[in-house]
């Protein structure tokens, strides 16, 4: 895949897999505005999720729409969103309307790898406890670029660029 003007890049994976680094780092190399998906959940989603409950499709749908709503309005020049985008089907709204420029980069770690960093995270929402329903929620994307999270975060931001063809 080579990156190009107008392309929608979703930074995916579960909580903890470093999405926001990763999707800010990315962003500030390639010149294109960033938007984490946690700053959109509603008050409620946060309450539900901070209370220990995972969030079902009917949480997840307003959500995704209004990140896809980010997208759209970024068409001509292209947006980093990072999003759990979890199944199928959220990747599927999140890349409506989007024809051929929504790309998602799945961040890919081992269940303990990411628990390790979660238990660590001080101050965000997510609650450790949840990385399980996380990962057995997860569809593992076919169309994805997929990148380790096992290597330093400047390492894993070089990887990207190199499989976008970007110097």
């Amino acid at each position: 895949m080579k990156h190009k003007r107008g392309n929608i890049y979703y930074v995916m994976g579960v909580s903890g897999s470093g999405k926001s680094t990763i999707g800010k780092m990315l962003a500030e190399a390639l010149g294109l505005p960033f938007y984490d998906g946690d700053d959109y959940h509603p008050a409620a989603n946060v309450e539900k999720m901070a209370a220990g409950h995972p969030l079902d499709d009917h949480d997840r749908k307003g959500w995704l729409q209004a990140l896809n709503e980010i997208a759209r309005s970024h068409r001509e020049n292209g947006v980093v969103i990072v999003c759990s985008s979890l199944k199928e089907k959220y990747r599927a709204i999140l890349s409506r309307g989007l024809e051929d420029q929504a790309h998602f980069i799945f961040l890919q770690g081992s269940f303990q790898e990411i628990h390790d960093r979660l238990r660590s995270r001080k101050g965000h929402f997510m609650p450790a406890g949840l990385l399980r329903s996380q990962f057995d929620t997860l569809e593992i994307p076919t169309d994805a670029i997929t990148v380790s999270i096992s290597p330093p975060p400047a390492e894993i931001l070089q990887e990207l660029k190199k499989k976008l063809g970007i110097s």
